[in-house]
């Protein structure tokens, strides 16, 4: 075995500023978002040897020890050498992504790093996937416990990717013994994020689908770090929920967003988000759908049982979302730009659209005459 990188050697033999011989933690995806604030928030914790940031560019924590490279290079084993636990933030969860490109970096990224963390002698590696890996279906408890059953399918963005982590997850212990391996499903994340969950609220009307019976529960990314840095110091582990306490109503969300709602009946909901997906025209599936329409609501007690606590409630985080997408105008998952939406009109805005969808329809039929 070769001896530890020469940089996670000296954090080795360099206590933090509060005498710690805690964990030394690399961090993987540290240049942006959660993955950021993270390796800021350890950086200045008393509890925290040193902090070994993995990017493809390097981020502004100068505190971190920096490695440029991609999560996919097995080179990264050699930059593990001496670090204690893994937190593998390295996801491209981006609407605007190609499908197959995106999952073939966040199923290698995360083999790479399991494996990797396994050679280097890594004890934890930390994942984060979503709490939509249950599903969201009618006959959901509300709220699920942390052992219910992964109920979702690979239909709506992304969660194909995070089916195949959590399953690489479950298979890493036995085919490295010794590796401990923790993974974290946060709700609804808002903090800076964009996903087809935070463009619902952009809409001049929230969709409502006649029958079901959303709920709502929320995550900052301020608390997701928390509930991160629970697993990183060991004082919880397993399969972690991670939420605001409780949830909201559809009833209660759309009186406090002060958004009005527009009911459409199932067949037409589904079909319409199937027919401008498949024509590109909305980046998200109809199976995004479905996690509008039923609860997917978490417990998040084995957090709790080990005394983490959420600082932020369902109300207060749905009340930075809606400042963070104030004047963005989105339809069906599609931005519109100003002027677009203009034109289109609050009320008649999905109506619009379903209207290019049918001209785009037309068009084709007609080149091909």
């Amino acid at each position: 075995m070769s001896s530890p990188d020469p940089q996670v050697r000296a954090a080795r033999n360099h206590s933090a500023p509060g005498g710690s011989r805690g964990p030394v933690v690399a961090v993987t995806g540290a240049a942006t978002g959660v993955g950021a604030l993270l390796t800021e928030r350890l950086a200045a914790s008393d509890e925290i040897k040193q902090v070994v940031a993995i990017d493809e560019r390097r981020g502004e924590c100068d505190a971190a020890q920096w490695h440029i490279l991609d999560v996919r290079d097995p080179a990264i084993a050699d930059k593990l050498r001496g670090v204690d636990v893994v937190v593998h933030l390295a996801l491209d969860l981006d609407l605007g992504s190609d499908a197959a490109a995106r999952t073939a970096y966040n199923v290698r990224g995360t083999q790479t790093v399991l494996t990797a963390s396994a050679a280097a002698g890594v004890r934890r590696v930390v994942l984060c996937t979503s709490s939509m890996v249950y599903g969201a279906l009618p006959d959901n408890e509300l709220p699920l416990s942390e052992d219910a059953e992964l109920r979702a399918t690979a239909e709506a963005t992304g969660v194909g990717d995070l089916l195949e982590i959590e399953r690489l997850a479950r298979r890493a212990p036995r085919a490295h013994p010794g590796l401990n391996v923790t993974v974290v499903r946060p709700a609804v994340l808002v903090g800076g994020t964009d996903t087809a969950l935070t463009r619902y609220f952009e809409s001049p009307r929230l969709l409502v689908v006649a029958g079901s019976r959303p709920a709502w529960q929320f995550c900052h990314v301020e608390d997701l770090c928390g509930a991160l840095e629970y697993a990183v110091l060991e004082k919880v582990d397993g399969e972690l929920a991670v939420g605001c306490d409780g949830w909201l109503e559809q009833e209660e969300v759309e009186e406090l967003s002060g958004i009005r709602r527009m009911e459409l009946p199932s067949a037409v909901a589904l079909g319409a988000a199937a027919r401008l997906h498949r024509i590109g025209l909305t980046p998200s599936p109809a199976g995004d759908l479905a996690y509008t329409m039923y609860p997917w609501v978490v417990s998040g007690s084995r957090l709790h049982d080990a005394g983490w606590r959420a600082q932020w409630t369902n109300e207060e985080v749905l009340a930075e979302l809606l400042e963070e997408v104030a004047g963005r105008h989105t339809v069906a998952g599609r931005r519109l730009g100003r002027k677009d939406a203009t034109a289109a009109g609050a009320a008649g805005a999905t109506v619009a659209l379903l209207g290019a969808a049918a001209v785009v329809r037309r068009a084709r039929k007609a080149r091909r005459r």
